[in-house]
């Protein structure tokens, strides 16, 4: 696996979209970062990922990097194997499987709940926007890669 990502140079693209019939203007939405803590005594963690959801727009998505590079750096005995289908299972989670049949908003609070594996979901963040998927770029831009 390159330090590109799990699906190639744009990482696991957004999922579980839904247009929005009817939504005009700017509306809330939340959404977390997905951090691996490679040894969790230590408190060190990288950030991987962001899930997205938004309400009005009945949208859910998320993008998935894992930068091998940088979680070696962390710690050079993490299992990358592992990381990366916790990472993958996260991203299943998020956009089909079992969890697909429940609404976005249950699937958000589902896949943000706290964990103490490798693989954690950072605390729920809010903000306006009126396009989600848009954002969801946004935000992986400026806090992923």
């Amino acid at each position: 696996m390159s330090s590109e990502g799990l699906a190639g140079p744009g990482g696991l693209g957004s999922a579980g979209r839904l247009a929005g019939e009817g939504v005009t203007g700017a509306e809330a939405y939340e959404y977390a970062l997905i951090r691996v803590v490679p040894r969790v005594e230590r408190g060190e963690a990288m950030n991987a990922g962001v899930i997205l959801y938004c309400q009005q727009h009945r949208y859910l998505g998320c993008r998935i990097l894992l930068d091998e590079d940088r979680l070696r750096a962390l710690d050079p005995g993490t299992d990358l194997a592992a990381v990366a289908a916790a990472l993958g299972a996260l991203e299943e989670g998020c956009r089909s499987g079992p969890a697909a049949e429940q609404p976005p908003g249950v699937r958000f609070r589902w896949l943000t709940a706290t964990r103490s594996t490798i693989v954690q979901p950072g605390p729920v963040h809010s903000g306006l926007t009126s396009d989600p998927a848009a954002e969801l770029d946004r935000l992986f831009d400026d806090l992923v890669r």
